[in-house]
């Protein structure tokens, strides 16, 4: 398997994992597919943080993570994170999250933060964002948002999550 950066030609396939990785999902929108190909037009997206995951040529993942800000300190969205259901559970989603990880503290970033499963993402280390001082801007469960702090030296953060406009909130 090969992790790699997303280039303009992938967008049709990723759009079809995305769609398809959401089409029995318990949580979804069934619009994940489409908040992907606003995202990367927005001001949010960050070229470097959509990545996907290519097994015998095909894409089978993907991820995306784009800016948002807590208080005046940018952090980053995990939203969404996609993979084709015959290709779920062989540790591609996993995967995906560490390299989304090693760039995004490549760039610079802080904090990761997510909206998830309670049982899936605390694998990767991520925590209740209120731990961390993040709080969501909508009612959830707390277990089910959730951050990543990227480097111990991470300065403080406080406030509510503002996302990218493109996800309508």
């Amino acid at each position: 398997m090969v992790i790699r950066q997303e280039t303009e030609k992938d967008y049709d396939e990723v759009y079809a994992v995305v769609k398809a990785a959401f089409e029995r999902a318990e949580h979804s929108d069934g619009n994940e597919q489409d908040l992907v190909a606003a995202l990367r037009k927005g001001g949010a997206f960050v070229p470097e943080l959509s990545l996907v995951a290519q097994k015998d040529g095909r894409i089978v993942g993907h991820i995306l993570l784009t800016k948002g800000s807590v208080g005046s300190r940018d952090v980053l969205v995990l939203a969404p994170l996609s993979v084709l259901p015959e290709n779920q559970s062989q540790g591609i989603g996993s995967a995906l999250m560490e390299a989304g990880r090693q760039a995004a503290e490549a760039l610079g970033y802080d904090y990761i933060t997510v909206l998830g499963s309670e049982d899936y993402y605390p694998r990767a280390g991520y925590i209740p964002a209120e731990q961390l001082g993040i709080r969501a801007p909508f009612e959830v469960p707390p277990e089910n948002f959730m951050a990543l702090r990227l480097r111990e030296d991470a300065g403080p953060v406080s406030g509510v999550l503002r996302y990218a406009a493109e996800f309508g909130l």
